[in-house]
């Protein structure tokens, strides 16, 4: 059967590299993936690409995937980073054993969940992040992806493709 990947990305400026790399990945390795968000339809990128969100993130069940990644974009902190809803969609799926992921701006609603406390991880190298990171118990390292074997950080386009090919070998 099929492995599938659930990314979500906020309901608009999310980072297409970060989006269409790692989606390009997965599917090159016969995985299936569904892009998600907070709405439905056309959702327009920070460099004005488009993607289509499938579903709404909170409307599918974690444990049909075998991968949740949290897309980064500047969207991603303004809508998705105090998603109270987001975190705790995130904690269930890794209490059902599915590789929990974030990428950028995306590694910081990974951190909030809590599970990265006292573990290292990465997202893209600015203060702001990095002390949200901070501020969740993880200690930031300056590396494009940081893979855990239940949690995969990434720190943004210039190491987009290195994660979604550690999304690869992760499912693998």
């Amino acid at each position: 059967m099929a492995k599938k990947a659930l990314l979500i990305i906020p309901p608009d400026r999310f980072n297409e590299d970060e989006l269409f790399r790692p989606k390009e990945e997965l599917q090159k390795a016969g995985i299936e993936v569904t892009v998600a968000s907070t709405k439905t339809g056309v959702i327009t990128g920070d460099n004005a690409g488009k993607a289509e969100a499938e579903v709404i993130f909170s409307e599918v069940s974690a444990s049909d995937y075998d991968v949740v990644a949290v897309i980064g974009g500047s969207g991603t902190i303004d809508h998705l980073w105090g998603n109270q809803e987001l975190i705790s969609y995130l904690k269930q799926a890794y209490d059902q054993n599915i590789l929990v992921s974030g990428i950028c701006a995306g590694s910081v609603v990974v951190a909030k969940t809590g599970l990265l406390s006292g573990r290292k991880g990465t997202c893209y190298p600015v203060d702001v992040m990095i002390s949200e990171l901070a501020a969740n118990n993880v200690e930031y390292v300056a590396e494009h992806v940081v893979a855990h074997k239940d949690v995969i950080t990434s720190d943004g386009p210039d190491g987009a493709v290195e994660f979604g090919q550690s999304l690869v070998k992760a499912l693998a």
